[in-house]
C-alpha cells in the first residue's frame, strides 16, 4: 500500500490510544508515588499520622510494604501498557482497584496522599475501559 493509498486513523482510534497513553502515564505515576510512599512507612517516617482508634490499624512498615510492593507492580503493568500488551490492561484495572483498596485503608496515615491517589488510580480505570483501541478502523 503506498502512502497516498492509506488511511488516517479515525477519531474514535485516535482517542483510544490517546486514552491508553493517559492510563500508561498516569500509572507510571501512581506507581512511583506508591514507591515513594512505600519507602517512607517502611523508614518510619515522622510525617505520618498515627491514630489510636482505626479499625484497620496495621503496622506502619507494614502498609509501607504493601505500598512499595503496589507501586513497583504498577510500574511494570505500565511499562506492559506503553507497549499495548492486552495483559496489562486487565492488569492496570487490578493493580489501580488495589491502590484504590490500599490507600482507603490507610486514609488516616497520610490523608491528602491518598485521596490523590484514589483519584489518580480511578483516571487510571477510566482510561483503560473506556479506551478500545483493538476495534477495527473505521473505513
Amino acid at each position: 500500500m503506498t502512502h497516498a493509498t492509506q488511511k488516517a486513523p479515525s477519531a474514535k482510534r485516535q482517542w483510544a490510544e490517546g486514552l491508553m497513553v493517559f492510563a500508561a502515564v498516569t500509572l507510571m505515576i501512581v506507581g512511583v508515588l506508591d514507591i515513594f510512599r512505600g519507602i517512607m512507612g517502611i523508614a518510619e517516617d515522622d510525617i505520618f499520622v498515627t491514630t489510636q482508634q482505626y479499625v484497620f490499624k496495621f503496622d506502619l512498615t507494614g502498609w509501607g510494604w504493601i505500598h512499595l510492593a503496589l507501586g513497583a507492580v504498577a510500574v511494570i503493568v505500565s511499562l506492559g501498557l506503553f507497549q499495548g500488551a492486552v495483559w496489562a490492561r486487565w492488569g492496570g484495572v487490578a493493580i489501580a482497584s488495589l491502590v484504590i483498596i490500599a490507600n482507603f485503608l490507610s486514609l488516616p496515615y497520610y490523608p491528602v496522599w491518598s485521596v490523590v491517589m484514589i483519584a489518580f488510580s480511578g483516571f487510571v480505570i477510566w482510561g483503560l475501559c473506556v479506551a478500545r483501541p483493538n476495534e477495527p478502523a473505521e473505513l
